[in-house]
């Protein structure tokens, strides 16, 4: 279960998610659950490619689908400007991401999957659970906040619990923090971490960077005591901490 600090607040969408949702497409979904996790992650206005990537398809495809979810409301996209949700785009995005988190939640609670194992069950059973039986689960489950990957799980009044993480890839030599998040894009980084012993609420120390684009000089906070491991580039980026406190190398603390 994600551990999160004080700092963390609640943040309420327009009208929140009650009333009627109207139906949508399987793909109508995905694509506007990729544009809210870019937004979600501080990357600002999803771009074409940055789409096409997380997707997995063509950016003709991209646009030939953003020109459809424009139709209906639930993007505005602006040529070179990316592409942003609208208040109907924001709240369908939401209603799809707590049936996938809640569903993921789910699986690791009572089913016993593994993080590494949820995130594609997740995206088959998120378009045919009902309104219901995700009710009966999220009360369960004690209405949980946050995802076993600690990505927060939309409330069923359009609430979304925000904390100040950042990304591990971003502290300096020194810095320390509680790990709490973790993206979930790739499954294969999730079994390595789990097969590392690193889970939600461990603390991550920034050793040393190596140069040139080298991997990080990671030390792993654990019970049964310290260790050191170096992670490359891209799964230092993909972890993100909180409660950071500076080491006293961090850049401009020198007095």
């Amino acid at each position: 279960m994600a551990v999160h600090g004080s700092a963390h607040r609640a943040r309420r969408y327009p009208d929140g998610m009650s009333g009627t949702v109207a139906p949508r497409t399987a793909a109508v979904d995905d694509y506007i659950k990729a544009i809210y996790a870019v937004y979600e992650r501080g990357e600002g206005p999803a771009s074409t490619t940055a789409l096409a990537r997380r997707l997995g398809v063509g950016a003709s495809s991209v646009s030939g689908m953003l020109r459809k979810l424009t139709d209906q409301g639930l993007v505005e996209h602006r040529p070179y400007g990316g592409v942003r949700l609208t208040d109907s785009g924001t709240r369908a995005a939401l209603d799809v991401l707590r049936r996938h988190r809640l569903l993921e939640t789910y699986l690791v609670r009572e089913l016993g999957y593994g993080w590494d194992e949820v995130h594609d069950e997740a995206e088959v059973l998120e378009h045919h659970v009902s309104p219901t039986l995700l009710d009966r689960m999220d009360e369960r489950l004690g209405h949980p906040r946050y995802d076993p990957h600690g990505d927060p799980i939309p409330a069923a009044d359009g609430t979304v619990a925000e904390f100040t993480a950042r990304r591990f890839a971003t502290l300096e030599p020194g810095d320390r923090g509680r790990l709490v998040r973790v993206d979930d894009t790739e499954p294969a980084m999730l079994t390595w971490l789990r097969e590392q012993a690193i889970e939600l609420g461990v603390g991550l120390e920034l050793v040393a960077r190596r140069p040139f684009g080298g991997p990080f000089e990671v030390r792993v906070g654990a019970a049964d005591g310290e260790r050191d491991l170096d992670l490359g580039p891209e799964l230092a980026d993909a972890l993100w901490v909180d409660d950071v406190v500076e080491g006293v190398f961090h850049r401009g603390s020198a007095s």
